[in-house]
């Protein structure tokens, strides 16, 4: 196969940079599941968006805070001041956003000063998805292809020139294309305890260690403080942070407060796993109590309702909670329009690092920040579009991944304790 963009990966990053090509550009989307099982539609709080100018300085001090001051300054201001130009349009898309009459209404989460985040009930994500996802369907020019796991990428010379992958019967094929945008997702797969959905491995990431494609800050993850604690296997289920922006406290065995709740998420989660150190226990207590009973069934339906199927009334009883791997703030270094060191590829969405979250993200700019770099890689690409006049499809041997999924995990996780150690 051969196209103009191709495009791993179909969370909100992906479908969005999809969007911001002319209808004149051939793109493929593939994607190692469904289209709609990625990370992005799980997104629970919602999506940051500058209010107005005089909300900018504490809009860029709040990111900067939560992310240690290991921000990329420039990258948090493009973030900042291309906010309001996503949200309109992520509306013409139809987008639902909860309103005030004609006004949009605004929530506060944990470290933020003020609140700036828009939401449609306690599922942003999966409504902001579903309408890319919509869109990108109906157009011509874009062509999505599920169940599509990459393995390998197809360069020489330091330019990429598409990938090679399998679909689910195991048949391997190459896709060759002019540019190729990694918007692959996170890591949470590697981890036993995490929010993300399993198969999300990596694989972009292990790629650049492969052909020695720039990484940053790799050991940077964050932990979620408050997932529903469970002993069933698989993801779980994450209790966003917007129920303790709207007043919601955590407590531990004996039913006391013992940590700001409104701090950032690895302040908390270092309390949270002090206090269950020091008690023996296997979780804490998260109560929202504090919350009208109204606003919980309204603001927070899913939440309500999963932990209702769980045994748990919120309204009526706390709920055990947990901290587990949830976010990768590291990644594939990019630069301000999310190019990667290696010619004619780029990164974005979550397994991108192009610096705005440091070492710890703040609540809510994870949708806005791959949207605005997804957004740039097109406009990047879009400017200096050229085709490759030579781009021969490369023999795939068989048996040559046979053991890629093992051995990529290893290269992943040997990387990030290389990368930690670093730091330490």
């Amino acid at each position: 196969m051969n196209t103009d963009i191709l495009i791993v990966g179909s969370g909100v990053a992906g479908l969005y940079c999809a969007l911001n090509f002319p209808e004149n550009r051939n793109i493929l989307i593939v994607t190692k599941n469904i289209a709609r099982k990625s990370d992005s539609y799980l997104a629970q709080g919602g999506i940051c968006m500058l209010r107005d100018e005089d909300d900018y300085k504490a809009f860029f001090e709040d990111t900067m805070k939560a992310g240690h001051y290991e921000n990329n300054p420039t990258s948090v201001d493009i973030m900042i001041r291309s906010s309001r130009g996503v949200i309109e349009d992520l509306v013409s898309f139809g987008v639902r956003f909860e309103k005030n009459g004609e006004a949009f209404h605004f929530t506060r989460e944990g470290a933020h000063s003020a609140p700036r985040i828009l939401f449609h009930e306690d599922e942003t994500g999966k409504e902001i998805t579903s309408h890319l996802l919509e869109t990108a369907r109906n157009r011509k020019n874009i062509t999505l292809i599920e169940n599509f796991t990459m393995v390998d990428l197809i360069c020489e010379n330091n330019e990429c020139r598409g990938v090679i992958g399998h679909d689910e019967n195991n048949c391997y094929k190459a896709i060759t294309a002019n540019y190729t945008v990694l918007a692959t997702g996170g890591i949470g797969g590697l981890f036993k305890h995490s929010t993300n959905y399993r198969h999300l491995t990596g694989d972009a990431l292990a790629l650049a260690l492969k052909y020695g494609i720039k990484l940053k800050n790799i050991d940077y993850i964050q932990i979620h403080p408050t997932t529903l604690y469970t002993k069933k296997d698989g993801r779980e289920f994450l209790i966003s942070e917007s129920v303790r922006g709207e007043g919601a406290i955590l407590l531990n065995e004996k039913g006391e407060r013992f940590v700001n709740e409104l701090l950032p998420r690895d302040i908390i989660s270092k309390a949270i796993f002090a206090e269950m150190e020091k008690e023996g226990t296997e979780h804490v207590w998260l109560s929202l109590l504090p919350i009208p009973e109204e606003k919980i069934k309204t603001h927070f339906p899913n939440i309500y309702q999963r932990c209702l199927d769980e045994g748990y009334d919120v309204t009526k009883e706390p709920i055990p909670v947990v901290p587990s791997q949830h976010y990768f703030m590291g990644g594939i270094d990019v630069d301000g329009f999310s190019k990667t060191s290696m010619d004619r590829l780029y990164a974005v969405g979550e397994t991108a690092c192009n610096g705005v979250h440091g070492k710890n993200r703040l609540a809510s700019n994870s949708l806005l920040e791959s949207l605005v770099f997804a957004k740039r890689a097109a406009s990047d690409i879009n400017l200096n579009h050229h085709s490759i006049t030579e781009n021969p499809i490369p023999d795939i041997a068989l048996g040559k991944y046979e053991n890629y999924q093992e051995e990529y995990r290893k290269l992943i996780l040997d990387a990030i304790e290389k990368e930690k150690q670093s730091h330490e």
